[in-house]
């Protein structure tokens, strides 16, 4: 089992910056990928960006320039750098280690 927490949520005004983190507990040694997605009211849940275990990371390419991910393997924790916020990234922000694990979510909103 793997437990994830994610943290760092909240409300920001438009332009500015965030940081989620998420925190991975349990049997983190069978993960080679973890990610990020998100989800807004009446839409679909839709990938952020992803991270694996030999560097590679990905990030969608409507958010690069502006989000960037990464990983701190001593800490177990992935993290979430979004900068230059816009209204349209509010949405509940989940980290997984795909498939199976997703952690509770955090909410970001962002004010115009």
């Amino acid at each position: 089992q793997v437990q994830l927490v994610e943290s760092g949520g909240g409300l920001v005004q438009a332009g500015g910056s965030l940081r989620l983190s998420c925190t991975a507990s349990g049997i983190i040694f069978s993960i080679n990928t973890m990610a990020w997605y998100r989800q807004a009211p009446g839409k679909e849940r839709e990938l952020v960006a992803v991270s694996s275990n030999d560097g590679t990371t990905y990030v969608a390419e409507s958010l690069k320039g502006r989000f960037t991910i990464s990983g701190d393997n001593a800490k177990n924790t992935l993290y979430l750098q979004m900068n230059t916020l816009k209204p349209e990234d509010t949405a509940m922000y989940y980290c997984t280690a795909p498939p199976d694990y997703w952690g509770q979510g955090t909410q970001v909103t962002v004010s115009s």
